[in-house]
């Protein structure tokens, strides 16, 4: 995952928004959100090369999200997916910060990256590069590929457009939310950080929706949970061009599997029309 915006507890309606972009190489792959068979109460792709993914929710109410920590000057010489922390608090059941007291021991099996974790505690942030967690306040946060709310250009517009959208009072609806997530605009020379890419390449990575040869967004996930415990998870997937592939849609109960309520997910062809129900039951 390359970017995060997230409100928590901002709207009175909506106490969890997540909109997120996660650029890739294309060839690395992947497969889309969905119920994992061998844990059906977690949905999120997954990362067919470290086992691991990038962002997920389950019907608990655990969330976690990685990105990674942008630094070619400090590498790792045989490291550890970042994916699978994901995977091991989403699979788990350790109370947000005992994880990530573990995880900060064993952060140097890793790359730097940060970690967002949700439960019934509350939200949580890791920063591996500071070896520092943070219980977060109700808030806008915003998250690249530097620790959180680095005011990178794209990590600002995504959380000043999430802002504007619940500020309008109206209830969420997707697409406005997936439009935000595909702006290609490139920041100007002067706003760009200086994480040891070079120039042309901060440039490349500096929209919100990323598009260059060999790597690029790969997908956009938006999340809404509401009063009622109803979670909306989305995902968009894109190809090489840039161009939209399909959006599974997803909306359940997060105690769906204790109230035996519905839960229903579909897949869209084209962006905001529902061509084929998936499933539909009772559980």
């Amino acid at each position: 995952m390359c970017l995060i915006a997230l409100s928590y507890h901002q709207c009175p309606h909506y106490p969890l928004v997540v909109i997120a972009n996660r650029d890739e190489f294309y060839s690395r792959p992947t497969t889309p959100a969905m119920f994992w068979p061998k844990y059906p109460g977690i949905i999120a792709g997954r990362d067919e090369v470290g086992g691991g993914t990038w962002l997920g929710f389950d019907r608990g109410g655990r969330f976690a999200a990685v990105t990674n920590f942008r630094d070619p000057r400090i590498r790792h010489p045989s490291p550890c997916s970042r994916g699978t922390l994901v995977r091991s608090f989403l699979v788990g059941r350790d109370p947000a910060t005992i994880y990530l007291d573990r995880v900060h021991h064993e952060r140097r099996r890793y790359n730097h990256f940060n970690l967002l974790l949700g439960d019934e505690t509350g939200l949580f942030s890791y920063a591996s590069v500071h070896g520092k967690s943070n219980g977060l306040a109700p808030g806008m946060y915003g998250l690249s590929n530097d620790i959180l709310n680095t005011p990178w250009p794209k990590v600002q517009k995504a959380t000043r457009g999430l802002a504007r959208l619940l500020g309008a009072h109206t209830p969420l609806e997707l697409e406005p939310l997936f439009r935000l997530l595909v702006d290609t605009e490139i920041a100007p020379d002067h706003l760009l950080p200086d994480t040891g890419i070079g120039l042309e390449w901060e440039r490349v990575l500096s929209p919100l929706f990323v598009r260059s040869a060999g790597y690029g967004t790969r997908s956009s996930t938006i999340v809404v949970l509401d009063n009622a415990g109803q979670l909306l998870f989305a995902e968009r997937t894109f190809d090489a061009q840039g161009k939209a592939q399909q959006t599974l849609v997803y909306r359940f109960s997060l105690d769906a599997v204790e109230k035996s309520l519905d839960q229903e997910w579909y897949v869209e062809t084209s962006p905001g029309r529902k061509t084929r129900a998936l499933q539909k039951s009772r559980r």
